[in-house]
């Protein structure tokens, strides 16, 4: 995916979870984060991040902070992305894939991804990761319900016989592998764990990132603990 009319700017602080103020041609300027996540580690005054213009009509901000430089890494902290990477990548995970469709219902559950591998239906549910330490990437960054309950649904699928993954997007590149964040959520962890029992496809990939692009890059080892 690509973003158009991208600019650098200073990162200053975070008033709320929607918007930041930033440093941009030496002014203040008020700016949209497009990720309601905590990002404490990555939005950290004096970071250097990257902004999108929006192009939505009469919106009260005119840029989107998308991305931030955590060192010489850039990191896709866009939380709309990974769905648009992974409509991407998907065709490249599954071969012999033959039908992909977004948000589809699947009784009283809504999944990102509906498909059709090798003749045989499935159901997908993606994550971004943007939590980085060392060389290892964490998800979640904070407790969620709604990726534990995810979790769950998609290891009952393949107990039923229908097939089901989850996909990691890393919004970075060169990291070493992934884990659960057990110490953050491990409710989570252990749901993990019991999808990969069920049989559910568990897969990890991390993205080149350049300041108006992001792109799927290379699949990243999972982690058990």
């Amino acid at each position: 995916m690509r973003y158009d009319t991208i600019r650098e700017a200073v990162f200053l602080e975070r008033p709320n979870r929607f918007i930041a103020h930033v440093l941009l041609s030496g002014e203040l300027t008020v700016c949209h984060v497009k990720n309601t996540g905590r990002c404490r580690e990555l939005l950290v005054p004096g970071a250097r991040v990257i902004l999108s213009k929006g192009t939505t009509p009469g919106r009260r901000t005119a840029y989107d902070l998308v991305s931030v430089y955590k060192g010489a890494r850039l990191i896709n902290m866009d939380s709309q992305a990974p769905n648009v990477i992974a409509s991407e990548y998907l065709p490249h995970l599954f071969p012999d894939l033959t039908e992909l469709r977004r948000e589809v219902k699947c009784g009283d559950s809504r999944f990102d991804f509906y498909g059709v591998q090798g003749g045989r239906p499935f159901y997908l549910e993606v994550k971004g990761v943007t939590l980085e330490q060392d060389g290892l990437v964490l998800f979640p960054d904070a407790p969620t319900v709604r990726g534990v309950k995810h979790l769950k649904e998609l290891a009952e699928l393949q107990r039923s016989g229908t097939n089901a993954h989850v996909l990691f997007i890393v919004q970075m590149q060169g990291v070493r592998s992934l884990r659960a964040n057990r110490a953050t959520d491990p409710a989570f962890a252990d749901a993990l764990l019991s999808a990969r029992d069920a049989g559910v496809g568990i897969h990890a990939v991390d993205c080149l990132v350049t300041p108006d692009s992001v792109v799927a890059n290379a699949p990243v080892p999972v982690e058990y603990l």
